[in-house]
């Protein structure tokens, strides 16, 4: 019987965690990625309990794989140093099977990439539209080849998602959420720094997470309008975040070490309403293709790698090997995808985009009156705000 034919289009976590889940279940996969090659720089991931729940799901062991950190604490601070909340790791690990991970993104995308066939990785090779009318999609591509037609496509294609666009032209899009974000990763393990914390200020944040090898992944954020840029991301982010608490200037310091280039800046969208599903015919959206969301929860990257988990559970193996699931179509596994994923895809990201504004406050008497609340809030409520994000997924067929 020949096997199922997988077109992933985007190889960034989401993307790629599809193809090697699909891969493990007997499919063919080529993946298609516009850029000309494997990202090198970026920014770090932290990879809640229940992205890890999902990776084991399907049997990758990545973020091991590339070293991963876990640090003591976890919380939000003020600007002036003062714990707001705190939680050490160890009592979640206890409380939902796992603590918190982070990797470097570009070594995590490299260690799922290395888990596929090469031929099945395709840069440079940008998708220009999907032809599903006959229900067996054709892939158009820039390459100049011929289509690639295939039993499914997986659209991954980010947050601008053209084939988005393409398949749902009346949805809204997306949303701006009034914030910019930096993000980098600087090499400081003289500092010592044992907690992964987010500090709050007046319409800005400034995060620290602690990566392997005494790297630490940096992100800052600030309330401006869409668009607005300076000459030079480190002497901004300086000026901005120079007179917080310790570490935070000496870890400036190691910014303003690095080329400009290595600190990227975008502005925060989420997806302005639900998509009406997460598939149209024989394509799939997931990741920020189908739910973007802000950045605040750290749920965007988990919350595509559970959507990848998912789908390839869902859907028949690709080998046509005798199975329970061998008689659900492709049509019907493809609508049980959506069944079990947009209503929390939504959740989560209506949830990130409340945690952002209250993060965004700038009067002065809304700041205090947030983090005395913050402050005086129950760790047993705190905790229960964790439960349905860590503990809100299981794998299809996991009896939890």
């Amino acid at each position: 019987m020949p096997r199922r034919h997988a077109v992933v289009v985007g190889a960034g976590i989401g993307g790629l965690t599809a193809a090697l889940a699909l891969h493990r279940r007997g499919w063919d996969v080529t993946v298609c990625e516009r850029a000309a090659e494997p990202p090198t720089t970026g920014a770090g991931i932290g990879l809640a309990p229940n992205a890890l729940r999902a990776l084991d799901a399907i049997g990758v062991d990545a973020a091991r794989a590339v070293g991963s950190a876990v640090p003591a604490t976890m919380g939000v601070r003020s600007s002036d140093g003062r714990w707001l909340v705190r939680m050490a790791t160890a009592d979640m690990a206890a409380r939902y099977g796992t603590a918190p991970v982070a990797v470097p993104r570009p070594a995590f995308t490299a260690a799922l990439a290395a888990g596929l066939p090469p031929e099945a990785l395709r840069y440079g090779t940008p998708v220009t539209g999907v032809d599903d009318a006959a229900g067996c999609p054709a892939v158009r591509t820039e390459a100049g080849r011929d289509d690639l037609s295939a039993d499914l496509v997986v659209a991954a294609d980010g947050i601008h998602s053209p084939l988005r666009k393409a398949f749902f032209p009346s949805h809204p899009g997306l949303h701006y959420l009034g914030e910019t974000a930096w993000r980098t990763i600087v090499d400081a393990p003289d500092l010592r720094i044992p907690a992964m914390s987010e500090t709050w200020g007046r319409g800005e944040r400034f995060g620290v997470t602690p990566l392997a090898d005494g790297r630490f992944y940096l992100y800052a954020t600030a309330v401006v309008p869409a668009g607005t840029r300076s000459a030079d991301p480190r002497a901004e982010l300086r000026h901005r975040f120079g007179s917080w608490h310790d570490p935070i200037p000496a870890l400036l310091d190691r910014i303003g070490r690095l080329d400009p280039a290595d600190v990227l800046q975008n502005d925060l969208h989420d997806l302005a309403a639900p998509l009406p599903r997460l598939h149209q015919g024989r394509i799939a959206w997931l990741g920020d293709a189908a739910h973007a969301m802000a950045p605040n929860l750290g749920q965007g990257g988990c919350q595509a790698i559970e959507d990848a988990a998912v789908l390839a559970r869902l859907l028949p193996r690709g080998d046509g090997r005798a199975g329970a699931d061998d008689d659900r179509s492709l049509t019907a596994a493809l609508a049980a995808y959506t069944a079990a994923r947009r209503d929390r895809t939504d959740a989560v990201r209506l949830r990130a985009r409340r945690a952002g504004r209250l993060g965004a406050l700038r009067s002065p008497l809304a700041v205090a009156a947030r983090d005395l609340a913050v402050r005086v809030t129950p760790d047993r409520l705190a905790r229960r705000g964790l439960d349905d994000l860590f503990n809100g997924f299981r794998p299809p067929g996991d009896p939890g």
